[in-house]
């Protein structure tokens, strides 16, 4: 099964590549103040792949907070955040915000609330490892 979305203007797409059914994805919802403000609904599939496709790479925003382990993608025309990659293990591993699928409305349980905040950058990145799932980068075209 394949979940695809973007951000609203269209410059990030994603695909989320996954064997598990919308209604069974465990979807989280962190409760970080840069999540919070942003609504995030995340999903990840360790035996997955998030492919990420960019037009315009000049507005594709890259923040990084806290103890810095990953990028959260922000389309800096739209506004719309996407998704978070963690650069800082041997492989790149991804969340995928599915509030930007196209069928965002299949993911309607509830989401379980997450507070990471006792984690050092240790904790972190080995649950990212664990939980999060393999990404791509795939360049396109401007249109």
């Amino acid at each position: 099964m394949i979940h695809r979305g973007s951000c609203h203007c269209g410059n990030i797409e994603l695909e989320f590549e996954t064997a598990i059914a919308p209604r069974d994805a465990t979807v989280r919802a962190c409760q970080c103040g840069f999540c919070c403000k942003h609504g995030t609904r995340a999903a990840s599939d360790p035996e997955g792949l998030l492919t990420i496709k960019v037009r315009e790479e000049a507005r594709l925003n890259r923040y990084r907070f806290g103890l810095e382990t990953a990028d959260y993608l922000i389309c800096s025309t739209c506004g719309v955040y996407v998704a978070a990659v963690t650069r800082a293990l041997e492989a790149p591993r991804a969340i995928a915000i599915i509030n930007v699928f196209e069928n965002h409305e299949l993911f309607s349980q509830d989401t379980i609330p997450m507070n990471y905040d006792g984690e050092n950058e240790t904790a972190r990145l080995e649950r990212r490892a664990e939980k999060w799932m393999p990404v791509v980068f795939k360049e396109t075209a401007a249109s």
